[in-house]
């Protein structure tokens, strides 16, 4: 409603995760399309953000040059994780779940 721009879409069985040119992250209802969890913090656009394999953590991409670790259940940011000189396109998650990998413009 505010006219912020989607740029990633991801779908989980119980929800819908968003990543957004508003600089947050959400997480809808996919039965009700109510947001239950917002995630902010990051200082420009978030182009990507993934569940991880079970579905605990929300890992976020930014043009801010971060990938943020949040967790679900609290909507608090766990760790940042930084290094690129540039934007951050895509984080993805090992399907373990203990590894990100992150591409950047660098």
């Amino acid at each position: 409603t505010d006219g912020s721009q989607l740029t990633l879409v991801k779908i989980a069985a119980w929800s819908v995760l968003t990543a957004s040119a508003d600089r947050t992250a959400r997480i809808w209802s996919a039965d009700s399309g109510a947001c239950l969890r917002t995630f902010v913090g990051h200082g420009d656009i978030i182009n990507s953000a993934i569940f991880t394999p079970d579905s605990t953590l929300v890992v976020t991409a930014s043009r801010d040059k971060t990938a943020k670790i949040w967790c679900v259940r609290s909507g608090n940011c766990l760790h940042t994780l930084s290094g690129h000189r540039k934007s951050l396109y895509v984080a993805e998650v090992s399907s373990d779940g203990t590894l990100v990998i992150t591409t950047s413009a660098d």
